[in-house]
């Protein structure tokens, strides 16, 4: 099949790899526009761009997907299908009919759980036990077309930047079946449930700070979903330290401070709403990231903690 793609980051990018072999043919490529990117502020193109340039895929960076400009490119393209991973913007009404076959969408999350920007992260933080990839049928209505079909995979612990990357290599396989089954004419399309929707916005650093109000379970999950981007956080004499890593201390203290750091030969704890978090992997300002214990031994006196109770 002809197809389009449309994607942005690297998640994106290792898709578009895949289809960029035979015996697909991507017929063009849609991402945003080149970012400002480090003090210089150099135009860097995103990741699908950079390969699409390699693999002398024809590519579109449009500020705005609304211009007859953009829909007149994609219909000269001639594509049975679109496949969009990431893209970073809404598809308007107008292209989802330009191919054949409409656009599908892969999704990581087990739909119609974690609609939205961030499911991987709002999976690990809400404490799920398992996640996935979906593959959709794109319509104007944020993550709620109809499913071709899912994969489930175990959390088990793991960050989003791990878990990501099982994800990713799922959603190919995935996705190679969708485009055997829609190509063939036998795909299935199956109707969201109404039931059990949730939704994931965008994480910010305002999300990633830790409020120590919180239990040590509930905090040890923001860690893990934060990592490794924007990293769970919280201010240390004035300073943002981040933490990478973490976990419930085996015998939960009740303490009447949450935040109160105990700091001991061995291990580095501060005190939660419920129980102690035991703190392994570190990153002060300014700093390489580090073991707990290492940094604490170089303290001259115990840190002193400021964070604010985000129910306040």
């Amino acid at each position: 099949m002809r197809l389009l793609f449309a994607g942005t980051p690297p998640v994106a990018a290792n898709t578009l790899a895949a289809l960029l072999t035979e015996p697909h043919q991507v017929v063009g490529v849609l991402t945003r526009p080149d970012a400002a990117t480090g003090r210089s502020k150099a135009l860097i193109p995103s990741a699908v761009a950079q390969l699409a340039d390699e693999a002398g895929t024809p590519v579109l960076k449009p500020p705005s997907l609304k211009t007859e400009a953009v829909q007149s490119w994609l219909s000269t393209k001639d594509a049975d299908l679109g496949v969009v991973v990431a893209y970073g913007g809404l598809i308007p009404a107008e292209i989802l009919e330009i191919p054949r076959h409409g656009w599908i969408n892969i999704h990581y999350s087990l739909l119609p759980r974690w609609r939205g920007a961030a499911p991987v992260q709002h999976a690990i933080m809400a404490g799920d036990a398992q996640t996935g990839v979906s593959i959709f049928s794109l319509v104007t209505e944020l993550d709620a077309g109809a499913l071709y079909g899912q994969m489930s995979v175990d959390i088990a612990g793991r960050t989003a930047g791990a878990l990501l990357d099982d994800l990713k290599s799922q959603g190919i396989v995935l996705l190679e079946q969708v485009l055997n089954q829609i190509s063939a004419g036998t795909a299935v399309l199956t109707p969201q449930t109404v039931d059990g929707v949730t939704y994931a916005p965008k994480i910010t650093p305002a999300t990633a700070q830790i409020n120590w109000a919180a239990s040590a379970v509930e905090i040890e999950r923001l860690i893990r979903g934060c990592n490794p981007k924007p990293m769970a956080w919280t201010a240390v004499n004035g300073e943002r330290f981040r933490i990478l890593s973490a976990f419930p201390a085996c015998e939960p203290v009740a303490r009447t401070k949450p935040g109160e750091w105990i700091i001991g030969a061995r291990e580095v704890k501060i005190a939660t709403g419920n129980g102690d978090l035991v703190l392994d992997m570190v990153q002060p300002s300014g700093k390489r990231p580090m073991l707990a214990t290492d940094w604490a031994r170089g303290l001259r006196e115990l840190p002193i903690t400021s964070w604010q109770d985000k129910d306040e």
